[in-house]
């Protein structure tokens, strides 16, 4: 295939002529791994930070979850290789090839799942992290895995022999601010989408107990378990049929089958008589038990769900599923019992009003659940967006104005 004028062939690929190809140990000052011994730990007030791979994530540092090591041992490892800011934490084990950068000032060691990276005057640091997650880098990060003990591990000496192609310092500059940028709204929407889910949590736990009432409404509410729902057959509970993969593969189809993973949309099949076709709750029975309300479709149960019908002349389906859900995060049963019908039966005690307050309490709810749905959507669209802006800038595809 012919060469677009201004680009050349090289070991990475196609890329502008202006770019160059180093072998990762030449453009960097240092690429090292944290302890390779399990230290002994100390409580916060009397060590340091001790990072590992599980707190670099999705371009991010999480300063969460980590242990602590004696004063001692982190001034022998911080006096060596200090990790500053600006420097890169790069995960070698356990989950591989996850880049970031640091942006604290204060002191901290790391394990030997994590690489140091000092990047030196050659790599814009944050180009160096984009470059790192890019699909392209976070693949061969995973081929040159190798497996020890049963856990994979990227070898610091295969890293440093990693070839990147190295654009000039300000067009690095530049494809970094823009992936930056990308990335800020990424994380603002993933905000936005927390807080609206807490919003929407308190206003659950609100209306659905009658804390606070809609305008319009008032009178008391009623009060049952759901056996006695059942022995008034205003609602019916049971358990979903037992189907196997290899049901599965001798009946393949377009219907969802919802399992015990209860959002699961990843198993289709066709089960005649035993399909549903009408507004539903489905629950986990074994696999913790949220409530979900599924409007008309064709869709199986397997016999690790449950499922309820509901008599719509006094019930709303979906009042009724986001009540349950509310309940179960209330009790406290045995995991392997808390979701099976005969606990919900006894355990689950409902307060309900009149069926145009659940109505209108339902549709707050799910108003609510349109707009994180949106809100999501736009996040992924975004995410995606951002995946084709590193194809494309990392490889100087696209080439930035100024650059």
């Amino acid at each position: 295939m012919e060469l677009k004028s201004g680009y050349k062939r090289t070991e990475v690929g196609a890329i502008p002529d202006e770019w160059v190809v180093r072998k990762f140990k030449d453009a960097t000052d240092l690429i090292t791994c944290g302890l390779a011994a399990t230290p002994t730990y100390v409580n916060e007030y009397q060590g340091y930070p001790f990072l590992s791979s599980t707190n670099v994530k999705d371009g991010q540092i999480i300063w969460s979850g980590f242990k602590f090591i004696g004063v001692d041992l982190h001034k022998r490892l911080y006096k060596n290789n200090p990790p500053r800011r600006g420097d890169i934490l790069y995960s070698r084990v356990g989950t591989i090839g996850e880049a970031a950068v640091v942006d604290v000032d204060f002191e901290f060691s790391i394990y030997v799942s994590l690489t140091l990276i000092k990047t030196g005057s050659l790599l814009d640091n944050q180009f160096l992290k984009h470059l790192l997650n890019s699909p392209t880098y976070k693949s061969l990060a995973n081929r040159t895995v190798l497996l020890g003990g049963g856990v994979g591990n990227l070898n610091v000496n295969v890293v440093r022999e990693f070839l990147i192609p190295v654009p000039p310092f300000p067009e690095q500059r530049a494809i970094a601010a823009a992936l930056n940028d990308a990335e800020a709204l990424i994380t603002a929407l993933d905000r936005l989408i927390a807080k609206k889910r807490d919003i929407k949590q308190a206003a659950m736990q609100e209306l659905l107990m009658g804390k606070r009432r809609l305008p319009g409404f008032s009178g008391e509410w009623e009060s049952a378990s759901i056996e006695q729902l059942e022995a008034r057959s205003l609602v019916k509970l049971s358990r979903g049929k037992v189907i196997s993969n290899n049901d599965i593969e001798k009946n393949p189809g377009d219907y969802p089958i919802y399992s015990s993973s209860v959002k699961n949309s990843g198993l289709f099949g066709r089960y005649g008589d035993y399909m549903f076709d009408e507004e539903m709750i489905t629950w986990s029975v074994d696999g913790g038990g949220d409530f979900f309300y599924r409007p008309k479709h064709r869709f199986s149960v397997t016999n690790v769900s449950g499922y309820m019908r509901v008599n719509t002349s006094v019930l709303d389906y979906r009042f009724l599923a986001a009540e349950l859900q509310v309940l179960h995060g209330r009790l406290a049963f045995d995991y392997q019992t808390k979701a099976h019908p005969s606990v919900i039966r006894k355990a689950y005690v409902l307060s309900f009003p009149t069926l145009a307050e659940q109505k209108a309490i339902a549709d707050v709810i799910y108003d609510m659940d349109a707009e994180i749905a949106a809100l999501e959507r736009k996040r992924d669209k975004t995410r995606l967006l951002k995946q084709g802006m590193m194809q494309e800038l990392l490889t100087g595809r696209i080439r930035l104005v100024g650059a």
